[in-house]
């Protein structure tokens, strides 16, 4: 599928629990979806047969682990996912850049995105684990320590994501969650924004999961959310 395909830019999450689950969301949006987030909850119940999916539909594969671990551990884990193709694997910038570098290295054609600030944490939560920071400028300050490390794809809310592309440049491929078209419910994300607002802040990859997945027809909101990002992409 073509960058510019608007599908391509969309990662819809498969919070699921099992593998049939996963199958039926995946054949009921394939139409629309480019790419397909497998995250830890499905992983840990099946592991690479999630993975097989995706790409028997003829899909990216998104692989949501969000490493975090020691240099030698984490190397080790990055080369076992680029060995099943998958096109994207998640790794804390937490973890430091002897880690973070240590998994570039054996990343293969897998493009390696680095988790900034969960969407989940607002400012009082960063307080609370001892970063003591805002989450645009931790955001920003992880970024840039993992794009010194030699990974250049970023997991960051899209409001810090318009500051992230003008310090980083066009080089760096910036991945938002939290995304809700508009009159979504909230749930447990507290930095969102519309698909919309998010290409036009410098986006490259949306990740999209509840409005999809709980919609009464996955496949109509799945075509509706393409048809928001592909107004926004021409504008």
């Amino acid at each position: 599928m073509p960058e510019n395909d608007p599908r391509s830019r969309i990662a819809l999450a498969l919070d699921v629990a099992d593998l049939d689950a996963a199958a039926r969301l995946v054949d009921q949006t394939k139409e629309h979806v480019g790419v397909f987030k497998v995250g830890l909850e499905l992983y840990t119940a099946v592991g690479p047969a999630a993975v097989e999916l995706v790409h028997a539909a003829g899909a990216r594969c998104f692989l949501d682990l969000k490493l975090h671990d020691i240099p030698a551990t984490m190397g080790r884990s990055v080369a076992r996912a680029s060995a099943m193709g998958v096109a994207y694997l998640t790794v804390h910038a937490l973890a430091g850049s002897s880690a973070l570098e240590a998994a570039e290295e054996r990343a293969g054609g897998t493009r390696l995105l680095a988790v900034t600030v969960l969407t989940s944490l607002d400012g009082a939560a960063l307080d609370e684990i001892g970063l003591g920071s805002s989450p645009a400028h931790a955001a920003s300050r992880l970024a840039t320590l993992a794009m010194a490390s030699g990974v250049s794809g970023f997991v960051t809310s899209a409001l810090e994501c318009s500051a992230l592309r003008e310090s980083l440049g066009e080089e760096a491929f910036l991945v938002t969650p939290g995304i809700r078209p508009s009159g979504a419910a909230v749930g447990d994300q507290r930095r969102i924004m519309t698909p919309a607002d998010a290409i036009e802040a410098g986006a490259d990859l949306l990740v999209i999961g509840r409005p999809i997945r709980d919609a009464a027809d996955p496949n109509q909101a799945a075509a509706d959310i393409v048809r928001e990002v592909e107004s926004a992409l021409s504008r």
